[in-house]
């Protein structure tokens, strides 16, 4: 029997994701329907199925499964998306959406535009935890930040951005027995206009365009380090707000006094569609 299922391709800073109602679809194989729709050439292509559904805790709820399969905890980018799908889709009217993810509650703070459809989204991602420096063994050796931002992330700051090879770096530091859950990966290094330049291995999707979650994990990183990012020492006191530029775009990440980590950025209808699968 073959069901058709009608779904949204969206973006935040060129991570992209396709979204399904399950109040009005179901589905019944996420990890293996993401795996194929995700697929460039075969399928619809992404980094991964995003499941926007109800919730008795919270507004509405989101999981995430990224390209191979796997479900991820949180994912920023994906979260703003949710929000504008919400907002424009008619599924409520709120500009402050509750939304439960398998990390936790997060807010979601819709901005709109002139034209009343949402533009830009902040997300309240909580605390970061778990921080603590490491250093990988095996094929290759990196001094990074480990944390938790309701994901697994690796920050390592370096000179040579644009020299490494993330293709290969990415999977194997993943894999690092460091990490017995596996982690997300990402190389930072300041640029001269205060910014921070970020690229990114994503668990389970690999080298992907942004991640919410690991510009976040960046901006802590940065803060843990003591660095400031127009080059000079700050005394160890952080940078309440930092601009994460990745491939896909930037995010603008803020953290409070408090410690919890405010994420800002875009959210992208790219098209709609309706595909078939086998039930």
């Amino acid at each position: 029997m073959r069901n058709t299922v009608r779904f949204t391709k969206m973006q935040g800073a060129g991570n992209d994701y396709i979204y399904v109602n399950t109040m009005q679809y179901s589905i019944p194989d996420p990890v293996g329907i993401s795996r194929r729709w995700s697929t460039y050439h075969t399928g619809i292509g992404s980094d991964g199925l995003v499941l926007i559904g109800s919730s008795v805790r919270a507004d509405f709820s989101m999981r995430i499964f990224n390209a191979d399969g796997s479900e991820a905890m949180m994912c920023g980018n994906a979260s703003r998306c949710v929000g504008k799908y919400l907002y424009e889709t008619g599924l409520t009217d709120k500009t402050t959406i509750r939304l439960e993810t398998l990390s936790g509650i997060k807010i979601l703070n819709l901005k709109l535009a002139q034209d009343g459809n949402v533009d830009q989204v902040c997300v309240d991602m909580g605390m970061p935890a778990e921080i603590r420096e490491l250093e990988t063994g095996g094929l290759f050796r990196r001094k990074g930040i480990s944390l938790s931002m309701g994901n697994p992330h690796f920050v390592i700051f370096t000179d040579d951005i644009d020299r490494i090879d993330i293709g290969s770096e990415g999977p194997v530091i993943e894999h690092d027995p460091l990490f017995p859950d596996r982690t997300n990966v990402e190389f930072a290094a300041k640029t001269g206009d205060g910014k921070i330049r970020m690229k990114v291995w994503e668990r389970g999707s690999g080298i992907t365009k942004a991640c919410g979650t690991g510009a976040c994990a960046t901006a802590v990183a940065a803060a843990f380090l003591g660095k400031k990012m127009d080059g000079a020492e700050n005394g160890g006191v952080p940078e309440t707000e930092y601009d994460i530029e990745m491939d896909g775009g930037h995010l603008t990440v803020e953290i409070t006094p408090d410690g919890h980590v405010l994420m800002t950025g875009p959210a992208v209808k790219v098209f709609e569609g309706e595909i078939e699968y086998e039930i």
